[in-house]
């Protein structure tokens, strides 16, 4: 009888109409795809930075100054994206931002000196951070309906759209002008869009498989100061994976190369063995969220980042280092999704922009962070912070099994 009733539930009507999928599939697709969407933009534009440098006739400095525009238009949109998606949903929110996003990544291909780079980066970073917030929500929304823990395979989308971006970015590098590539994202960004974006505005409220028994985010709710604090922890916690993902990011071929004598070629290679780590263990996320919860999933998550990286940071050769480094990602993939959801859950939209907030600070402080203590000590010790951190999300993950109360607890998922 349980099989039967989700075959009708299947069904769009009477006997003669053809078998569709439900609409949980459709919108897990259709989030699934802007994810991945909104990670192929923006790796597509790192790929060019060198280039558009070169374009712009930016020194190293004036470069980094401009490029923190990306940095500042995300921080300010974010949390105002919070507001706009309780007041008209997360679901068109989303579309607006995939518009948006594409038409932002031409920009930065138009300019020619380095103060004009960055005010069009700050357009860019604006429409990539409200991005983020809007459909995060949306997935803290479906993930709630679904009642599975499905958050994981979301960001893992976004990893792989990622990789596949930075290798077709990487390709096409030496043939195409970065006018042409990013003309080009901008078309692919427009048509992904108008492709997935019908599916989301079908439903613009943002909340429409919201389960009658009442659970998903508290966002209509007046938020308590314990709320507010428990928000708070969980963005910090976000926080801490980030600033490892910024620091590997930015340092991690550096030490392989520099402290360890490895080639360029396999120095190289540190960062995408990482960042592949990370997606494999976010396509697990969910099976192992289903199996661990949600706290045992953080602390297993920490301790195993704070474990791989001692050991890719303090290793006697490259091929230890890189190992670390593997570990490090599949440690670290799921922490991030689960924060960012967790906030989500207890704040609805508000939420999600003030953890992703904190989060994205979190890869701000990072690779300057390295740089600060790399000069003070050296750079394997400073990357020994990375393994604190990490530590410290699995602790402050494990109290905040003790914080969250019972109504989460209630429902199995810590």
């Amino acid at each position: 009888m349980p099989q039967l009733n989700k075959l009708r539930t299947a069904l769009p009507g009477g006997p003669g109409d053809t078998i569709a999928a439900p609409p949980s599939t459709r919108l897990r697709t259709a989030l699934t795809v802007f994810f991945a969407l909104d990670g192929f933009l923006f790796a597509g534009w790192v790929v060019r930075i060198p280039a558009i440098k070169q374009q712009t006739g930016a020194s190293a400095s004036t470069l980094g100054l401009a490029l923190l525009g990306v940095s500042a238009g995300a921080v300010i949109t974010m949390m105002l994206t919070g507001r706009l998606c309780r007041r008209f949903g997360s679901h068109p929110v989303t579309v607006v931002c995939g518009v948006l996003l594409s038409l932002s990544i031409a920009l930065p291909a138009r300019t020619h000196s380095a103060l004009a780079l960055g005010l069009v980066l700050l357009v860019f970073g604006g429409a990539y951070g409200a991005m983020n917030v809007a459909m995060n929500s949306a997935a803290v929304d479906l993930v709630a309906a679904l009642r599975r823990p499905v958050m994981p395979s979301f960001h893992a989308a976004f990893s792989l759209g990622g990789m596949i971006g930075a290798g077709l970015g990487g390709l096409v590098a030496g043939g195409l002008s970065p006018s042409a590539h990013l003309l080009c994202l901008t078309a692919v960004g427009l048509l992904v869009t108008a492709l997935a974006g019908p599916v989301l505005l079908r439903h613009p409220s943002g909340t429409p498989l919201r389960s009658s028994a009442g659970h998903g985010p508290a966002a209509s709710s007046p938020l308590t100061g314990r709320t507010r604090r428990l928000v708070l922890l969980f963005g910090v916690i976000a926080l801490c994976t980030a600033y490892g993902e910024g620091a590997l990011a930015d340092w991690g071929a550096l030490h392989l190369e520099q402290d360890l004598d490895a080639h360029p070629g396999v120095a190289a290679a540190g960062y995408s063995l990482f960042a592949l780590a990370m997606t494999a263990g976010r396509l697990s996320g969910t099976a192992l969220l289903e199996r661990l919860g949600q706290t045992r999933t953080l602390v297993v998550g920490g301790g195993t980042a704070a474990a791989g990286m001692l050991l890719g940071s303090l290793a006697p050769n490259a091929w230890l280092a890189l190992a670390g480094f593997a570990v490090t990602g599949l440690g670290l993939a799921n922490i991030f999704p689960v924060a960012v959801g967790r906030a989500g859950e207890l704040a609805g939209p508000g939420g999600v922009a003030a953890a992703s907030t904190l989060g994205y600070g979190g890869m701000l402080l990072g690779p300057p962070a390295i740089g600060f203590l790399t000069d003070w000590f050296s750079l394997p010790t400073a990357l020994t912070t990375v393994a604190v951190l990490a530590l410290a999300a699995a602790a402050l993950g494990y109290g905040a099994r003790h914080a969250s109360g019972s109504g989460t607890a209630a429902r199995g998922v810590l």
